[in-house]
């Protein structure tokens, strides 16, 4: 039938999970987490004081500092592009800050700033433990280096004030070596070996001379308030410097307005992070402005030595056509057609405007040849305005630097040259292509221009030669007079820009030392980690600990996993012996035995005339024998006829506590060496009556699974009303468990943190599988901590005086708290 089936399942199921404890017992790991609170206490107090004396003397402090500043896009150049580029080519970005960002990163701007204001000398002073990094200005004195002597770097250097102006240099005991920086290469150089440069005490603007060092001091020109005891001064190279400069430097741009940019640095001293950032763009606004006016420079050069040439054309001009009047007195022409001379005036002058503005195509084409780009003049006076040409120029400028970098890395046939010559191509011939376009409009206009010239000069043929002489000198000097005032008016245009121009950035808000926090390290977070990491410390150990533990710690999961009945809970024995319901009647191990000797009619049949209790564990040291002993000592003294045996044949021990000979026990009766009546013993009890073990045997399994031991036990429940039955272990030995087929019930001993779990496998599925009947479990050796109330089976002290180990009870200090606050509150 199914359900029978479904019930097997079950019950198998359950079989399958008996004896099976949890990995890991959350609540014996909160109680071991309580129990070692001072070891916490002790790893928060020690992650304290660390991460203070981390947070004082090691932690290096970084501080930023910002700047902000306003782009104006009113102008453009080639080397500074317009925002109408964007709207040229279709993008929505903000070019010209991404222009100015890449400058400001780029290596060019940030090597100037290096080599301008000495920022490869680095400026620290060291207390007792903590090295603390200045800013230049911070130091009463400046290091000049001699920039022609090689110079060793990553080398303290250290200065110690001795009065006045005269400070001492010391130098490492070791280090010093052969390979030396050169500033001006900025490449290594070997020289000879030498010894190690003795300290010397120089003045300010003396030199300092050795092998391997060239520099002299300079007093710092402002007051410093900072007192310094020493002052280590480090080199370092370019490259480095210029790579850890641009490694702390950020830019944004506001996310309202995308001219506006916001401009971080990050640094060791925050009064160098703010002289940095001010210092970088006041430089960039010096060199954005130069760069404004080198176009117009170019352009101003360009339209005077042009002005220069066509002067001395029309002086010359001038001078026939006045020789012309005066020689053959051509003052005035009679029936002169003004109206057509007019118009024929008129078309030469635009064609001598765009004949300059061809020529100025021309040496802008010229110039982009030349890849001299910073002769390049302005588009305005070819009489252009192209902001696609102009961001063509400005990127291939920017392409010819990026060339020059990466030549000094790359040889020329590697694919990065490769790729940046095939962009410069393409970018020289998109800027080719916008002049060729604008040529062939020039040239289309001088062809419209000449035929109109020549259908008006038609009536020209009819004057006479030497009138037609003096029409074509007078239209000649027109034209030259034409062109320069054409270029004329463009010099007054490009010198009112050079004169009205500034430069495109303006600082709204200056980098300033206010005090800022430093943005790392995070000591808060540091700290945290720290008294956390040794906190986890203890808490890991408890884990791993409670985790590889397998022995039985909680009551509750020892009967979730066995499933066995609980007969009572016994606590830990301060007796000197094992006689304790005997020598402690009032103690709360004796109470706790009661309640096992009541628990025990749950077990046994009713109709036995004669109980056999039987007592086992899984191995020695249990207390079996401690607990056989005094279940039989409570049913003694409670009137029952009781006989305690002592079967443990292998490992006797019940005859010293009773203080009992042992010459002649158990293993001589059934041997057949003595009478029953020979091995039975009185007690101070009167019911209780105990037969040892005697000598150890060779062969105890088979005296005890004899028929004469047998029949003995039946013997004995004829005379007595309790038979308890001391057994060897059930871990080691399975005596016991043929001795339960004639015991009314059986009782299992659990030493609490003792009987590991996986011993308790066998002795479960047993008494599941039926195979052993009327089992209950005691609970031995348990410790808790006073004033915890009753428990299981009064395995321990109340608290209150009720027990004989209760009158050196001290409340703790928790339950005096809260008593003390019942009493104020009226609660009981």
């Amino acid at each position: 039938m199914i359900p029978a089936k479904e019930n097997t399942s079950k019950s198998s199921e359950q079989n399958d999970k008996a004896g099976s404890f949890a990995f890991f017992d959350f609540e014996n790991f909160l109680r071991r987490i309580l129990k070692n609170w001072y070891w916490f206490v002790l790893m928060a107090t020690l992650g304290y004081g660390i991460s203070w004396v981390y947070s004082k003397y090691y932690a290096q402090r970084i501080y930023a500092s910002n700047l902000s500043l306003s782009i104006s896009n009113n102008t453009a150049s080639y080397f500074t592009p317009n925002q109408s580029i964007n709207f040229i080519w279709g993008q929505n970005g903000n070019q010209d800050g991404i222009y100015l960002k890449k400058m400001l990163l780029s290596r060019s701007h940030n090597e100037y700033l290096v080599n301008q204001l000495d920022l490869y000398v680095n400026y620290a002073t060291k207390g007792l433990i903590k090295q603390t990094y200045l800013d230049k200005y911070d130091s009463p004195i400046f290091l000049e280096i001699d920039r022609a002597h090689p110079q060793q770097v990553d080398y303290a250097i250290t200065l110690i004030p001795k009065g006045g102006s005269r400070y001492e240099v010391i130098l490492p005991e070791e280090g010093q070596t052969t390979s030396l920086y050169s500033y001006v290469t900025e490449n290594y150089t070997i020289v000879p070996n030498y010894n190690r440069p003795v300290n010397k005490i120089i003045s300010v603007d003396e030199w300092y001379v050795s092998p391997n060092l060239k520099f002299k001091l300079r007093k710092n020109p402002q007051n410093t308030p900072i007192k310094l005891d020493n002052i280590i001064l480090t080199l370092s190279t370019v490259n480095q410097t210029v790579n850890s400069l641009v490694s702390s430097i950020g830019v944004d741009f506001d996310k309202e307005i995308n001219t506006i940019m916001i401009i971080s640095k990050s640094g060791y001293n925050l009064n160098g992070t703010v002289n940095f950032l001010n210092t970088s763009v006041d430089e960039l606004q010096k060199k954005r402005l130069i760069d404004r006016n080198t176009v117009d420079k170019n352009t101003e050069n360009y339209l005077f030595e042009n002005l220069a040439s066509i002067r001395k054309k029309l002086d010359s001009s001038a001078a026939v056509l006045n020789h012309m009047k005066v020689s053959e007195g051509l003052y005035d022409i009679k029936d002169r057609d003004e109206k057509s001379l007019q118009r024929i005036k008129d078309l030469e002058s635009r064609k001598a405007d765009i004949i300059t503005k061809i020529n100025s195509l021309n040496n802008i084409k010229n110039t982009l040849a030349s890849q001299n780009l910073d002769r390049m003049i302005s588009m305005n006076s070819a009489g252009i305005e192209d902001g696609e040409f102009t961001a063509t120029v400005s990127e291939l400028k920017a392409l010819y630097i990026k060339r020059r970098e990466l030549a000094l890395i790359y040889t020329p046939n590697s694919e990065p040259m490769l790729e940046i010559n095939r962009l410069i191509n393409e970018a020289r011939g998109n800027s080719t292509g916008s002049l060729r376009n604008y040529y062939t409009t020039y040239v289309n206009e001088i062809t419209k221009i000449d035929h109109q010239i020549a259908g008006e000069s038609g009536d020209l043929v009819s004057y006479p030669e030497k009138e037609r002489r003096y029409l074509d000198a007078e239209r000649g000097y027109n034209m030259i007079e034409a062109t320069y005032n054409s270029l004329l008016s463009k010099q007054n245009e490009t010198q009112i820009r050079v004169a009205t121009n500034k430069s495109d950035i303006t600082v709204i808000d200056p980098a300033k030392n206010l005090g800022q926090a430093p943005i790392a390290p995070d000591v808060q977070k540091t700290k945290y980690s720290i008294i956390g990491g040794l906190l986890l410390l203890p808490l890991l150990i408890l884990a791993i600990s409670e985790v590889l533990d397998s022995r039985i710690r909680n009551i509750k999961e020892l009967l979730q996993a066995t499933k066995i009945p609980l007969l009572g809970v016994v606590g830990k024995n301060t007796h000197d012996n094992n006689l304790t319901v005997l020598e402690q009647p009032r103690s709360s191990i004796s109470e706790a035995f009661r309640g096992i000797r009541a628990n025990l009619r749950f077990l046994h049949k009713e109709d036995d005339q004669s109980k056999v209790i039987l007592v086992t564990s899984s191995v020695g040291g249990e207390g079996k024998t401690y607990v056989s002993i005094n279940i039989a000592s409570v049913l003694g003294l409670s009137g029952k006829k009781t006989i305690l045996l002592g079967m443990d044949l292998r490992k006797p021990k019940i005859f010293g506590d009773f203080k009992i000979d042992n010459k002649y026990g158990i293993s001589n009766f059934l041997t057949g060496e003595v009478e029953m009546e020979n091995i039975i013993n009185t007690t101070r009890i009167p019911n209780l009556h105990v037969a040892t073990s005697g000598p150890i045997p060779p062969n105890p399994s088979e005296l005890l699974m004899s028929e004469k031991n047998i029949q003995f036990i039946k013997d004995l429940k004829e005379i007595y009303d309790f038979i308890i039955i001391d057994s060897p272990p059930v871990g080691l030995v399975a005596d016991s468990f043929e001795l339960m087929k004639y015991a009314a019930a059986s009782i299992y001993v659990v030493r609490h943190e003792y009987t590991e779990k996986y011993m308790l496998k066998m002795i479960t599925e047993k008494y599941h599988n039926r195979e052993v009947q009327n089992l209950g479990l005691v609970y031995n050796d348990f410790q808790v901590q006073q004033g915890y109330g009753y428990g299981y089976g009064y395995g321990y002290g109340y608290g209150y005086g009720y027990f004989d180990e209760d009158k050196n009870y001290q409340e703790p200090v928790f339950i005096k708290i809260r008593n003390k606050l019942r009493k104020v509150f009226g609660k009981n």
